[in-house]
């Protein structure tokens, strides 16, 4: 039987088994219907070829987001730096104060320096004892000690899923 318009011969219709077409899979390089996979081959590398670019897309978020990250980290750091300065000059020039006005009480700069020394030792004293009380407190990173030595088996598929 020939066809009018083409002049060749049109293949016999195959008949209906109402069966619907196959669900088309997404590769980076190509579009399979679901089971119609010309090799296992082409389908593993198109995978692999999509985790490898996957990942490269990540990489290269994670590191534009961390430049930006240090950069403003940078940024709060120095002038954070320069705020301790500047409280360090402050606090260095209320301590003459505190000196020159106890030097007019008792009427000795001996006396006033020596008082406003102990001050100062005492407040050393109580920041050191507090800070040392905080550092006993830390307890490192226990939570995700623990979840990194759960990664192995989450990788095997052996996690437990308590």
């Amino acid at each position: 039987m020939s066809h009018p318009t083409h002049g060749g011969s049109v293949p016999p219709a195959e008949p209906h088994d109402n069966t619907p077409p196959a669900e088309p899979l997404h590769g980076a390089h190509d579009t399979y219907d679901k089971g119609e996979v010309g090799s296992i081959g082409a389908l593993v590398s198109d995978i692999a070829a999509d985790m490898s670019s996957l990942m490269r897309q990540e990489l290269a978020l994670a590191k534009a987001e961390a430049k930006e990250s240090a950069t403003q980290a940078g940024k709060g750091a120095g002038m954070l730096g320069a705020a301790g300065v500047a409280a360090h000059v402050f606090l260095i020039f209320i301590t003459l104060f505190v000196m020159f006005v106890l030097a007019e009480i008792f009427d000795s700069l001996l006396w006033a320096s020596l008082v406003v020394a102990v001050l100062w030792g005492i407040t050393a004293a109580v920041l050191a004892i507090v800070g040392r009380s905080q550092l006993k407190k830390v307890r490192g990173i226990p939570r995700t000690t623990e979840t990194v030595k759960a990664v192995p088996d989450a990788i095997k598929g052996n996690e437990d899923r308590t």
